[in-house]
Formats: structure tokens, sequence, C-alpha cells
């Protein structure tokens, strides 16, 4: 650590600040930036020359004046203590306590930008996760190690959905529940203190470690929140060996913050004002969860990020549906009709559901009966399209049985209470239940032997 501080600060521009004259900095550099009154505040270099060092600073550069502003380079990247006393704490972006105890000391120490992982270390993701939620269980299922983002949108109940992951999850036949690492970046204090509560209540907490940046806290210190929280959740999976469940919430309010850093900076702009290099800081995000071979603890990612103007091609989405292995979509449509979770089905997907579902994790027909709601549910989209132009009493008696199947599968399987905790096999045998409104001659997805044992068709 370094004893030398400089008060050669040139400009200041937003959260920027610029300075002349200074030697053998390096790129990710701690900085500690102390003001006129002795206050002292967290930077970091982010663009490092024989010319200029420009540093962010992640509390904001309010009240900095250049005459009486001294920075000091640590010499050590950003790193974060790490111990099993994390666990039920709340800490801010930068790993600082908010919840008005002491700091964690120990001497176990990471770099929050973590370490780059050995491609061939890494394990395929399975083994099945329940949810307890229908629509996630047995349509998209989440497997260990997985990546699955839900986008949602302004208004949306995207926060009571994952609070009731978050106090459901769990491996079944495994006893152990997950520890959860909880990240929010830009909430308001209604929402942070829903999560507080909630968390609390429902007796989860001592298993959560929390970061959390309010709506009114520095934007800048949600650059690097996500990193100090996967910083904690590799060291709670990799060297405590636990299944460690990830939620990130919003991403959008981050790529909003590297957007204003960017444009500080002088970036060039790319789609939408954002800088040509999200899609791979989003990626040095997303790719940070999985297995590995050596290791018994897992990361899964559940990022949630609201689609500006419910587009789903904005840029945010688009690209994190590259990096990640599916999405769960909420429908604004669904939430107007009072359904709870509203997971719109048809967009949703799980691209590694096939690895962890099937006789030796879910069920033998897991996967046939949610390829068969797919396609039942989406001829029953036709009916009821039908039905909008010439009206349901002139539907075939065949659509008017789609119709009841669309309400039914509506109002029974994707609504469901928000304690309401499902497991697999009681969500397998409603999609049954539901399928039994249809023929057997409908269900061309399912086998024989599902029909017999599972299908109950009275032939009305």
């Amino acid at each position: 650590m370094s004893d030398l501080e400089y008060r050669k600060v040139s400009s200041i521009h937003g959260a920027l600040m610029f300075l002349k004259g200074v030697k053998d900095v390096a790129y990710g550099d701690r900085v500690v930036i102390r003001d006129k009154q002795g206050r002292k505040r967290n930077g970091q270099v982010i663009r490092s020359s024989s010319e200029v060092v420009m540093v962010q600073g992640f509390e904001g550069t309010d009240n900095l004046d250049l005459e009486n502003t001294w920075v000091r380079f640590l010499d050590e990247p950003f790193e974060l203590s790490l111990s099993p006393d994390m666990l039920g704490r709340n800490f801010n972006g930068i790993g600082e306590p908010r919840d008005g105890r002491p700091p964690i000391i120990s001497n176990f120490r990471r770099n929050v930008n973590g370490l780059p992982v050995n491609p061939v270390a890494r394990s395929y993701p399975r083994e099945f996760i329940q949810t307890g939620i229908s629509t996630i269980d047995g349509l998209n299922s989440l497997v260990r190690g997985q990546k699955l983002p839900i986008f949602s949108g302004s208004g949306l109940p995207h926060n009571r959905l994952v609070a009731q992951i978050v106090r459901q999850a769990k491996l079944p036949g495994d006893a152990s529940n997950f520890v959860i690492v909880f990240a929010a970046m830009g909430v308001s204090y209604s929402d942070a203190r829903f999560f507080e509560e909630e968390f609390e209540s429902s007796g989860v907490l001592r298993n959560v470690v929390m970061f959390m940046n309010l709506a009114n806290d520095p934007p800048m210190e949600r650059l690097i929140l996500p990193r100090t929280a996967l910083t904690a959740a590799e060291y709670l999976a990799y060297e405590q060996d636990h299944h460690v469940l990830v939620v990130i919430t919003d991403m959008t309010n981050y790529a909003e913050a590297l957007r204003e850093i960017a444009t500080e900076k002088g970036d060039v702009p790319s789609r939408k004002g954002y800088p040509g290099y999200l899609y791979s800081d989003l990626a040095e995000i997303y790719e940070r969860a999985g297995r590995l071979h050596d290791r018994h603890g897992s990361i899964t990612m559940i990022p949630v990020l609201s689609m500006p103007s419910d587009d789903i091609t904005h840029p945010i989405p688009d690209l994190t549906g590259y990096i990640t292995e599916g999405q769960i979509v909420l429908s604004r449509e669904l939430h107007s009709k009072s359904v709870y979770p509203p997971v719109n089905v048809p967009p949703s997907l799980s691209r590694l559901m096939k690895d962890g579902i099937g006789k030796d994790d879910t069920r033998e027909d897991h996967a046939r009966v949610a390829s068969q709601l797919y396609a039942a549910y989406s001829r029953a989209m036709d009916s009821r399209n039908l039905a909008s132009i010439i009206g349901a009493e002139e539907l075939s008696s065949s659509d008017r049985r789609y119709l009841e199947f669309a309400d039914r599968f509506e109002n029974d399987f994707v609504k469901q209470g928000s304690d309401d905790d499902r497991s697999i096999i009681e969500t397998l045998d409603l999609a049954w239940v539901l399928l039994s409104l249809l023929p057997p001659s409908a269900l061309s997805r399912v086998s024989e032997e599902d029909l017999q044992k599972y299908h109950s068709w009275d032939g009305s």
C-alpha cells in the first residue's frame, strides 16, 4: 500500500476524476479519495496512461474541489474480506456493512473481479432445482449451475417472484437448502425493506448474504456490486462447499450505470447509446456462474432485468439471451388478469431443462408432458384468437374445448399463491388433470404408456 497522496486533480466530470503527472498506476487499482473535511471515499482506476489517470469514484464526487482533494493509490485491486459470518448480513456495493454491525474481519480476501476459469475445469450443469413454481419447474426447469434470467417490465411483480424463489429453492432429496447471495442495484427503499422483511419473516435470512444499492445511492457503486456479490458466492461455493443461488436485480440499472460512465469517459456509443463492450461486460458477470469438476459446491444464477418499454429486442435482454441458457418472460396481459406469477409461457424456455429432468431426477413423463402442454396451449391461443373474431359460440366443439383448456391452464397451472410451494410431482399431476380435458387423439407428444397411466379422458 502506497503512502503517497496526490493533489493533482485536473478536472472532475460527473463521477470521474482526472489526474495528471501520476506515474506507475495500474488499471483497476483501488483508490482512496480524501476531501478537505478529511472524509474518505472509495474509487478505482479505470484508465491509466503517461499523460492522465482516470479515477472512478464509487461514492460520487459531490463537494469535491480541485485544490483540496487528495488521492491515494493503494497499489492493490478491490478485494473483499470473506468469512462464513457473512451469512445473515447486509452490505453495500463495496462490501461495507449496511446493517450497523461490525465489518467482516478475515485474512481470507479475494479480488472482486474474480479469476478466469479454465473451460476444461467446468462441469456441465445438471441436477433439477425445485422452486415450487409450476411454470418454472414443469415447463422451464432450472438446473444446478445454470444461468436463467427473468425478463420483466416496469410494474410487474418480479420482486415478489424472486423472493418466493429464494424462500423455496431446494434440491429434491437433499436436506440442505441453498445458500443465497442476493444483489440489488438501484432499488427503492420500499423494495429494499420488502426483501429484508420477506427473508427475515420466512426464516431464510440466516442463509442469505445481501448486497444492496438503493436508488439514491451513487450509481457508480452499481458497477462493482454484482462483482462483489459473485466473489462472496464463489467463496461460499468453492471454499465452503455450499450450493449457492445468486439473484441479481435489476441488471437494467447496472447497464444504465455502465452507459453513464461510458458517456463520461468518451467511449464510442453503440446500440441505444450503450457502449460497444456491453456484451463482454455482461458476459464477465454471467459467466461466473457454474460448476467445477473438483468442487462440491456450485453457483446458480437468476438475473432479473426489466425490459424498457417491454421491448424484448432491447440491447440488455437481447445480449443477455445470447449469454444465458434461456429466460423466464413475465406477461403484462396476465398480470392485468390478476394471474400470479404472470409467466408468459410461449416465449419462456430453459435450454438446459433436458439435463435435469426425467426418470432419475423428476419423473419419467416430465419432458413429454412439458412438450404437450406447450403444444396444447399454443393451439388454445389459436382458438382464443379465432373466438375474438367470430365469437366463441361459432367455434367447433374442439375449439371450445381448447378455450376451456387455456382458461384452466392460466388459472390453475400458471396461477398460484406466493406461498404455494408445489412439489414437482404435484406440478406434473396438475398438468395431467389439465391434459385430461383433451381427448387422447389430441395428445401426440406423450406416449401410450403415459396415457394409460396418467390420462383420465371421460369421452365427453
